[in-house]
């Protein structure tokens, strides 16, 4: 009979991981080339279960089933705290006979680029002598598993269950299992046909259960939307004055139509959503990296006619080249139309926004513009990748009175050579001559430039600058999380943010025993998309337990600021 040690020797738990012990020496690693590919491909994100901020949301893509009796595969995401829940109720079986899973499938012609879970779950069932009550999580295929709970290797359950998006319950999927579906799944794994142990479960009378809390998921689209059939003023009229309207025919085969967004000489001023359709085409937001968030895999409507207005009244009057761009939710682009148009509004035209009326309620000459990052000192901040940053300030005029209804601009600059400034939107100010900005979390090292203006168009009269340092951020997988001597690992990952330099980024490979100082074994370095691959052979037997990381350092080619990768555990046996 094949016992369940032999049968489960291949698959490593989270549980089992923390018995390794201290490694001290690491070996070379062996780089592999990569074909970066030219097509740079769009990404969104799709929220399901739970927002960030803890609201409910949907579990779109997401499919239950289950085999053998008293097993639960159940949505109760629009419940207070509630979870997709798959689970097995106490009763008498054998392993392999009942499982309850939840499958998110990726949508055609997209990939999954990156995804966090807040999973927790127990194994009070137990286990017998050739049987283990179990959950796990895998992707892309169901054999591929990256994160286990077995009540067998001692491991009684993970996760908080009173505090749904705790940090114990964060899991991020390594890069190595993205692709086209994630696997949560619950059972009584072991050689077919031994019985499972009975007689044992939880509070909710499950022997085995995982909760899946929420879902931020990264989805990555290649093809992009198609414009037909344009007409309207903006296309056709030489001269244009208060709002001048498009309209167009689009599609899109993946994630929808999203937005039709308007640059003058090169600076975005305008975006509109064509149709939010009833709702799921709107952009949800809290993500800190910057991408639009939505609820539905396929957010937006696959196919519009749209009719959009400009309002010319946002730029200053004169000859200027208009381009119109259909976007799709991932950010694919698509021109609509491009040319020059003479912009002719009089003075004062379209209230607030005209070019020339003054900027703001009491608008002065003579303002004083305040201004600094949230929750920081002085005029730098430093943050992780991925982490947004508000920009808080305050507009006065003669004697500290507010200047209220005022456009800011902001101008930002990346660290980088030969990095151009491109405006981001500006935030207008409130009744009290306060303001605030949100700079995303996916955006590069940079210094911004804050100005005021006391008529529209006109040179600014106030300015501020402040700088943002953003450390590297790079995500790493190590496959397989288990080894012995004379066995190879293999490293695989990407740079989360550009630009990336053209011959790639040099990145260092780290090790160390836990606890002890990081040793540097091997450089390696990325293709021109920020994706490497790395292998290492063990030379020396175990048992031990090593933790790998890789770092980023600082670069005048690459603007971030030196950062590590998240660290990943691997034990030798």
């Amino acid at each position: 009979m094949v016992s369940v040690f032999e049968w489960m020797s291949k698959r490593a738990s989270r549980t089992a991981r923390l018995f390794a012990v201290l490694m001290a020496v690491a070996g070379p690693a062996a780089v592999t080339a990569v074909d970066a590919g030219t097509a740079a491909a769009g990404q969104y994100q799709v929220d399901a279960c739970r927002l960030p901020s803890g609201e409910s949301a949907p579990a779109d893509g997401w499919t239950p089933s289950v085999t053998g009796a008293n097993a639960v595969a159940e949505d109760t995401c629009s419940k207070p705290g509630g979870a997709l829940i798959a689970g097995l109720k106490a009763g008498p079986r054998n392993a392999g006979s009942t499982v309850a899973r939840w499958v998110f499938a990726v949508p055609g012609g997209e990939t999954l680029a990156g995804a966090t879970l807040w999973l927790a779950g127990d194994t009070d069932g137990g286990w017998a002598l050739n049987s283990t009550y179990d959950f796990f999580l895998a992707g892309p295929s169901e054999t591929d598993l990256f994160d286990e709970c077995a009540s067998r290797f001692e491991c009684a359950g993970v996760g908080d269950i009173d505090w749904p998006l705790s940090s114990e319950n964060r899991v991020v999927v390594p890069t190595a299992n993205l692709g086209t579906n994630l696997f949560v799944r619950v059972s009584c794994s072991g050689p077919p046909g031994n019985p499972c142990a009975e007689g044992k479960s939880d509070a909710n009378g499950y022997a085995a259960v995982a909760y899946l809390y929420a879902a931020d998921l990264t989805l990555e689209q290649s093809a992009g939307p198609t414009a037909s059939n344009v007409s309207g003023e903006l296309a056709s009229a030489q001269t244009l004055s208060g709002t001048s309207r498009v309209t167009f025919s689009a599609s899109d085969p993946g994630s929808g139509v999203y937005e039709a967004v308007f640059s003058v000489d090169g600076q975005v001023v305008q975006s509109t959503v064509v149709d939010e359709d009833g709702g799921r085409c709107r952009n949800v937001g809290q993500t800190t990296d910057g991408l639009p968030a939505f609820v539905y895999v396929q957010p937006c409507p696959a196919s519009v006619s749209a009719d959009v207005g400009f309002d010319t009244t946002r730029v200053s009057n004169g000859e200027h080249h208009v381009v119109v761009s259909v976007v799709d939710a991932a950010g694919n682009a698509a021109t609509v139309l491009s040319r020059n148009v003479t912009i002719d509004n009089p003075p004062g035209a379209g209230g607030p926004g005209g070019a020339g009326a003054p900027n703001g309620t009491n608008a002065s000459s003579r303002a004083t513009l305040t201004a600094g990052w949230k929750g920081a000192r002085g005029e730098r901040a430093t943050s992780a990748y991925g982490r947004a940053r508000t920009i808080v300030g305050r507009l006065t005029g003669v004697g500290g009175a507010p200047i209220e209804g005022a456009r800011i601009e902001v101008l930002a600059r990346p660290d980088y050579a030969g990095a151009r400034a491109a405006a981001m939107a500006s935030p207008l100010t409130g009744a009290d001559g306060r303001f605030s900005l949100s700079v995303p979390g996916g955006v590069s090292s940079r210094s911004l430039r804050l100005q005021y203006s006391d008529e529209l168009g006109s040179p600014p009269v106030a300015t501020r600058t402040l700088t943002l340092s953003v450390r590297a951020g790079v995500a790493l997988a190590v496959a397989p999380r288990t080894a012995s001597v004379g066995s190879s690992i293999h490293f695989s990952g990407r740079l989360r943010g550009g630009p990336i330099p053209a011959g790639g980024k040099l990145l260092v490979l780290e090790a160390r025993s836990p606890g002890s100082p990081w040793l540097e074994f091997d450089v390696i370095r990325s293709d021109s998309r920020g994706r490497f691959h790395a292998s290492y052979r063990f030379k020396f037997p175990g048992p031990a337990e090593y933790q790998f990381r890789v770092l980023c350092e600082a670069e005048a080619d690459y603007p971030f600021a030196t950062g590590a990768s998240n660290v990943v555990g691997v034990f030798e046996g």
